[in-house]
């Protein structure tokens, strides 16, 4: 073997230690971002919505969107999105209505009660962006450098999927 390819694979190994660490990281920020926002409904005293359905108000904001659009979208990344749709118009929080093309097909949007919820998060959102800049946790550069990274990952994961098929 030469010093060359044991260099490679010492390289490849560093890397894959790096990119699954990556990937844990990513999973427990999604999970520990879920449990911040539980945290925030739970000292609102607003038990009736859970931190997932939340983030699904929060995304969906103003738009008028089909179950199948918010995964598309990126809106929501669960695998249960029409258990959740159906609560969150059980409990008032989205408007649901057939689409007249498509009878198949299900529009739903925010009522009042769940642009409340959504500005909730959003409020938390700012408070979280002022604080990591306060706090210098994050400039601009720092997480418009996070953002360009992800989004590459994020680009190279579809592609891997497009060419699976």
């Amino acid at each position: 073997m030469s010093i060359h390819s044991s260099m490679d694979k010492t390289s490849d190994q560093g890397f894959m230690a790096s990119y699954l660490d990556a990937l844990g990281l990513v999973e427990r920020l999604h999970r520990l971002l879920l449990d911040v926002i539980k945290d925030e409904f739970e000292r609102l005293g607003i038990i009736d919505v859970n931190a997932v359905q939340a983030l699904l108000l929060f995304n969906i904001g103003e738009n008028e969107v089909t179950a199948g659009e918010l995964k598309s979208r990126g809106y929501y990344q669960g695998s249960n999105v029409s258990y959740n749709l159906k609560k969150l118009v059980e409990m008032g929080y989205m408007h649901h209505q057939r689409c007249e093309i498509d009878r198949r097909s299900v529009r739903v949007r925010l009522t009042q009660r769940g642009r409340e919820i959504c500005e909730i998060v959003n409020e938390l959102f700012l408070s979280h962006a002022d604080g990591l800049q306060k706090k210098a946790v994050l400039s601009i550069e720092g997480i418009d450098d996070i953002t360009m990274s992800l989004r590459r990952v994020e680009r190279y994961w579809t592609d891997q999927i497009r060419y699976i098929y």
